[in-house]
């Protein structure tokens, strides 16, 4: 088990591809009512966008990020991968979701699952989401977007991830990261961080052993990030995943988080990400998202930099919707 010096909260953020950064910035702002909370590039690729959504702030358990990567091909979702990214919304604002949705010609599913109401449907570039009711509907969703407050999303509420086989992943979670099962239905296997708040904390294992495999592309989740407190912690998980003879990175600073990844047993890529410093250590909470924002050590490039990425129109303050 997990030494009581570290823990894991739950979710920190989810990692997807796009491969049209307004199309997707129109429909996760204006359709989702998502804030875009940061406007960067990819650190690795600074010639391509890195867009944050979140709730207000940005805070960890609400963030979904997309590289955004013009005209990539779509991808096709399967074993090893993030099959599915659910958002918690208030149980009774699921007829209100599922009105909207149609209104706005999204083809969706409704079902039941393991007790709570599902609504399911995908992104433009057939992303896979749900957005779950949930009894207890805290939160500090976008208070200029499009949504009404009692209606909106409040972050995430879990990642589904597809396995050939789960056991394996299963064991990781429980006896390494912290997590403990929290109930099954048919092919699904789900766990619940072991500390933290309950707050974005789920993570569903579907065993599928029989699916065609997934190929990264469009629509697809690059990696899901798992929150921890601070950097001490961090550097605690680094080393028991180490030892434990996972191929883990060093440290990578990422300005708004520091991250370390490696895969679990199934394939997926996994980061453990600090809850601190957060979006506001470049920009304050009012003007979140509202201008292209550069690591110190690109800054230099800026003008090189604006000059290669596509114009984009930003989400202005929108009007509640009825």
């Amino acid at each position: 088990m997990p030494a009581n010096d570290k823990t894991i909260g739950g979710l920190h953020h989810v990692t997807a591809i796009t491969s049209d950064a307004q199309q997707n910035i129109d429909f996760y702002c204006g359709l989702l009512g998502l804030r875009l909370v940061k406007l960067t590039i990819n650190f690795d690729d600074p010639g391509s966008y890195h867009l944050y959504y979140g709730d207000e702030s940005g805070r960890p358990g609400t963030a979904l990020t997309f590289f955004a990567w013009p005209g990539a091909h779509r991808g096709r979702i399967g074993p090893p991968q993030v099959s599915a990214t659910a958002f918690a919304v208030p149980a009774a604002a699921l007829e209100y979701w599922a009105s909207r949705l149609k209104d706005k010609s999204v083809e969706l599913q409704s079902s039941d699952r393991l007790g709570d109401g599902v609504i399911s449907f995908s992104d433009p570039d057939g992303m896979a989401l749900e957005l779950v009711g949930v009894a207890d509907s805290k939160g500090n969703p976008w208070s200029d977007g499009p949504i009404p407050l009692a209606h909106a999303i409040r972050g995430f509420h879990s990642v589904t991830i597809c396995e050939d086989g789960y056991e394996n992943t299963a064991r990781l979670l429980s006896d390494v990261m912290g997590f403990s099962a929290a109930g099954e239905e048919r092919d699904r296997f789900r766990y619940r961080a072991g500390s933290g708040d309950g707050f974005a904390s789920i993570v569903d294992l579907q065993c599928v052993p029989d699916a065609r495999r997934g190929e990264l592309g469009a629509g697809i989740v690059h990696h899901v990030a798992f929150r921890t407190p601070d950097d001490r912690q961090q550097e605690a998980w680094r080393q028991q995943i180490a030892g434990l003879g996972f191929n883990i990175s060093p440290i990578m600073e990422r300005i708004y988080f520091r991250s370390i990844y490696y895969r679990e047993p199934g394939g997926v890529l996994f980061e453990i990400a600090t809850q601190t410093p957060g979006f506001t250590v470049d920009e304050p909470v009012e003007k979140l998202g509202t201008g292209l924002m550069l690591p110190p050590w690109l800054e230099s490039h800026r003008t090189q930099i604006e000059r290669v990425l596509p114009p984009l129109r930003l989400p202005r303050i929108a009007r509640k919707e009825s």
